[in-house]
């Protein structure tokens, strides 16, 4: 190794340029060997550099995002069902809606692949660089309730606010309190012009009684369901054929008697 390239190195590792020097062994010999001219050799590490940045930084969109599992768009079987919106799915993963401001509802019964399809989105939207969040909507609103008990509401409604898709998973299962109602209503009105994704298995128009409070309803889900993209996800659940294959499943041999 000469002073130069030993000197390159230091300046590197100085720098923090470590993308650079994961590769400036194999750049250096193209270099030597003739394969790159001086802007060539530069521009390449520097893209070695831009590419090492850009895959640490969806890295660490990803684990911000909290997934429950690293599903794409990609791998839904949109042959489980004829019933599946497949065109307008596949829509949806341009993410029109998410430079717009809008949101997505995906609502049907158990076990179509809404929170399959809910993270997939998601996943999309991490590569093009937006924050991205995932939470069961009754962890949101236990954690929101924590922050009024010790008086964190603020900060943790602000955790919730920052990320360009929040994604809301098992909403309107269950009746909500006084309290529950006004933190939802204050979470969709702080995230104005930013995105939700919501899963439900109940229809949108099913959500009112579910408020104890028709004003507080109104106001929300009006605003909610009149800015956003909804997806009627309808079929048989495919999570029987997705069971892990065991002993029990196997079909008990006959008695001989």
């Amino acid at each position: 190794m000469s002073v130069m390239d030993t000197a390159l190195r230091e300046s590197l590792k100085s720098l923090r340029l470590s993308g650079m020097l994961e590769t400036l062994d194999a750049r250096l010999a193209q270099a030597h060997g003739g394969e790159l001219g001086h802007l060539d050799f530069l521009q390449v590490l520097c893209q070695d550099e831009i590419t090492r940045r850009e895959t640490v930084a969806f890295q660490r969109r990803l684990h911000r995002a909290k997934f429950e599992q690293q599903v794409t768009l990609e791998e839904f079987d949109f042959a489980a069902s004829s019933k599946l919106p497949a065109a307008q799915i596949r829509d949806l993963g341009a993410l029109r809606w998410l430079h717009s401001g809008e949101s997505v509802i995906l609502f049907g019964p158990v076990g179509v692949g809404k929170t399959h399809i809910a993270q997939a989105l998601g996943h999309l939207a991490i590569r093009q660089g937006a924050g991205v969040r995932f939470a069961k909507t009754s962890r949101v609103l236990a954690d929101l309730a924590g922050g009024h008990a010790d008086r964190t509401w603020e900060k943790r409604i602000r955790e919730l606010v920052r990320p360009d898709v929040l994604i809301l998973d098992d909403f309107a299962m269950r009746q909500l309190s006084a309290s529950q109602a006004d933190d939802l209503y204050e979470l969709v009105s702080e995230r104005q012009g930013r995105s939700l994704i919501i899963t439900s298995n109940r229809a949108p128009s099913d959500w009112y009684p579910l408020f104890p409070n028709p004003v507080v309803a109104e106001s929300l889900l009006d605003r909610l369901i009149n800015t956003s993209h909804q997806v009627i996800m309808n079929g048989p659940s495919y999570r029987p054929n997705k069971r892990p294959k065991n002993s029990t499943d196997r079909p008990a041999k006959p008695k001989i008697s």
